[in-house]
């Protein structure tokens, strides 16, 4: 007996669920045919044809289909690579739009490539994709299913954490619950794991407000990591852009991984904490024309990617994966901007990271900053009150970004980054420290935007750990099977006089004193401050700075602290509790330096004898040394009610060189009288242990920073 089937509606775009049955609808400019396949116990496939199409989107609704039915698509159109068009009817083809997606890619069960492959051991050329492969692509391929989208989310409601009292905690899901203690072993690695009242009891006792999540989209491993015994464990390999990765699900995989990401979500909300997601709009797993056929790549390659204008069998690359996703097609912007109104109005996520965000904002070639991208998200109602987070940069030409994204965007500030490095070994200049310091107005200021704009960072998941930073100067890639030849080689890091670990206890205390300086820098700087998870537990990956495919010991936390693990996070919620209660660390303004009549200035630069820096000290290549006034009577905020908030003033001393520093504080008018916040050279030392008044002299030990408090 004939299935029934209807015409069904062109929107919206996928498939939805009415309680009687479900509508699907697939966009394809380019097909000529397109059928859904609907998957039924024992493998068997069943084949509907989309017979109606609107708007190039191809559509029907199939009563008695429901919630945890698995599907496919096979599309049909001409299979020509030299004009940009690969459509082949025996590789199945998953649905961009699909909500959940059940398996990975099994690359032993049948050929994904759409054309016919090379012997095995030959190294396929240009013009190997010409010929097309018939070998049904089903047994190999994960399925999307149904789901159902109701969910209690008992009153959720988005914290809303101002910009400037974000503390953001870099996290990926698998690795900071596979190893967590207490969670039982089906919850460790799991959005469930996350959402458990051990994992979110430690970030709230942190301090931290907002988990930044590496890539969540469902993933799709690289084939030949699959042949190396290896996976892509940071994410950056997205096929769905609406399915919350399967992987990651305790409760199951035939929709309910949905239901559990929306789980997590809200028990880190009930905790106060924002959800930030890391998102890959920029490429797709699918990668250049001698890569596999997923998704995207058959159902209209010619829409969905760049192709090069010349010459449409090649892709252009701004990514380094392959190709780079069609941001200025219609429907491949709509595709992206319904998956980030998914995620804020389905799941209630409080923002995004977008990962090599200027390969979004490039028309032709060039990166615009008027790109419809970004005139897309500014005027919509939902996506442009949310947190925005671009990675300013792309491997094409003109694509580092920094600073030139528009209002609304904060950026990971990449020169944050390399200064601190530099200024920790010895060698940035004092003038630089300072401008990143203060939030790099340089960058920032110009365009209306305000010190939050600066995502500063010293370490991310992409690089060495904080730990890895002060502990090796090369990198020690060899688990990645690539003969050490990966990952970048501008580390800007310094071993402290030993590669690798050791116990000389001269070594390791000044590793421990480095470590406490960067997190004192990072914590205390005007703008936003990103913590890479684990780096407050002196987390290592033995050297490795590209543990992207490392889904092992090397990437997951290791929550046995030890005494130095100890020290430093408890050291780590000092610094994150001390700018969340003073307002001077986390000015929503610029500092504007001036010297008001009558008072002080809301910030004033110092050498060690405590005087003024004067322009030729700022100009002084081998300064190493300097101080800094932050004015508390002045912070550039305001309550709700509009009033001036105020609190205490500090003393921050900051001794980069390889000597102690005597520092004479400033004039009485600055303070009569200043206690001891902290310093990074006895962690344990508690606030008001030393004292002194206007004129005295303080000892900074080499390589070390001391945080004074006005009385």
């Amino acid at each position: 007996m004939a299935r029934e089937v209807h015409p069904g509606r062109p929107f919206p775009l996928g498939p939805e669920w009415d309680g009687r049955g479900t509508n699907f609808s697939l966009f394809s400019e380019h097909a000529e045919r397109v059928e859904l396949c609907l998957f039924h116990p024992g493998g068997i496939e069943e084949r509907v044809e989309l017979r109606d199409r609107t708007a190039h989107n191809w559509h029907c609704y199939v009563p008695g289909v429901g919630p945890g039915q698995r599907y496919a698509y096979r599309v049909h159109g001409p299979y020509d690579p030299l004009q940009g068009h690969r459509f082949n009817p025996a590789k199945l083809l998953i649905d961009p739009y699909a909500k959940a997606i059940d398996g990975p890619v099994d690359w032993d069960a049948a050929n994904t490539l759409p054309y016919v492959p090379a012997p095995e051991g030959e190294t396929p050329d240009d013009d190997a994709d010409l010929e097309i492969d018939d070998e049904d692509s089903a047994p190999a391929m994960p399925k999307c299913v149904v789901v159902d989208e109701s969910f209690d989310w008992q009153g959720d409601r988005p914290p809303r954490t101002p910009w400037s009292q974000t503390v953001i905690y870099e996290a990926h899901v698998k690795g900071f619950t596979k190893r967590f203690p207490g969670l039982p072993e089906h919850l460790q690695g799991t959005y469930a794991g996350m959402a458990s009242d051990e994992a979110v009891g430690y970030l709230r006792d942190l301090g931290v407000t907002a988990v930044e999540l590496l890539p969540v989209h469902h993933i799709a491993d690289e084939s030949f990591l699959h042949d190396h015994g290896l996976t892509n464990y940071w994410g950056y390999s997205t096929i769905g852009y609406l399915a919350p990765h399967a992987a990651y699900a305790a409760t199951g995989r035939r929709g309910e991984q949905v239901r559990e990401f929306k789980g997590m979500v809200k028990a880190l909300h009930r905790a106060g904490i924002e959800v930030i997601l890391d998102v890959v709009y920029n490429h797709t797993a699918e990668g250049n024309h001698l890569g596999p056929m997923l998704s995207f790549k058959g159902v209209d390659n010619a829409s969905y990617y760049r192709l090069v204008p010349d010459d449409p069998h090649f892709y252009m690359d701004f990514t380094g994966t392959g190709n780079t996703l069609n941001s200025v097609h219609p429907a491949v912007l709509r595709l992206i901007m319904d998956s980030l109104r998914y995620f804020v109005i389905e799941c209630h996520v409080d923002g995004f990271r977008f990962d090599l965000a200027s390969a979004l904002a490039r028309q032709l070639y060039d990166v615009d900053r008027l790109h419809a991208f970004f005139d897309t998200i500014h005027q919509d109602p939902v996506l442009s009150q949310v947190k925005l987070i671009a990675e300013p940069w792309d491997v094409g030409p003109g694509g580092y970004q920094v600073g030139n994204f528009p209002v609304l965007w904060s950026e990971w500030n990449g020169m944050y980054r390399d200064v601190m490095r530099d200024f920790w070994r010895g060698e940035a200049p004092i003038s630089e420290f300072a401008s990143r310091f203060t939030g790099s107005s340089d960058l920032y200021e110009s365009d209306g935007r305000r010190p939050f704009a600066s995502v500063n960072f010293v370490t991310a998941h992409d690089g060495f750990t904080l730990h890895d930073l002060v502990t090796y100067n090369e990198k020690h890639n060899e688990a990645n099977q690539e003969g050490n030849r990966d990952g970048t080689d501008d580390n800007r890091s310094w071993n402290c006089g030993v590669e690798g670990e050791t116990d000389d206890p001269q070594v390791r205390a000044l590793r421990a004193r480095q470590k406490r300086n960067f997190l004192t820098t990072l914590l205390l700087s005007q703008g936003t401050p990103m913590l890479l998870g684990g780096d407050e537990l002196c987390r290592t990956q033995h050297g490795n700075n590209n543990a992207w495919c490392q889904d092992t010991e090397i990437s997951w936390y290791d929550w046995e602290l030890g005494d130095e693990g100890q020290a430093l996070h408890a050291f780590s919620k000092r610094l994150i509790d001390l700018r969340r209660s003073e307002p001077v660390f986390r000015r929503e303004h610029f500092f504007a330096g001036e010297q008001p009549r009558p008072g002080l200035p809301d910030v004033w630069w110092f050498r060690a004898d405590g005087r003024r820096m004067t322009r030729r000290d700022w100009e002084d290549g081998g300064r190493r040394s300097l101080g800094v006034f932050l004015n508390g009577d002045h912070t550039g905020t305001r309550d709700r009610q509009g009033r001036p908030v105020h609190g205490a003033s500090f003393l921050a001393l900051f001794n980069a060189g390889h000597e102690d520093v005597q520092f004479r504080l400033p004039a009485a008018r600055f303070g009569s009288r200043w206690e001891l916040e902290l310093t990074t050279t006895d962690a344990g030392l508690e606030r008001g242990a030393h004292r002194y008044r206007a004129r005295e002299e303080v000892n900074v030990t080499s390589r070390s920073i001391t945080i004074l408090r006005r009385r």
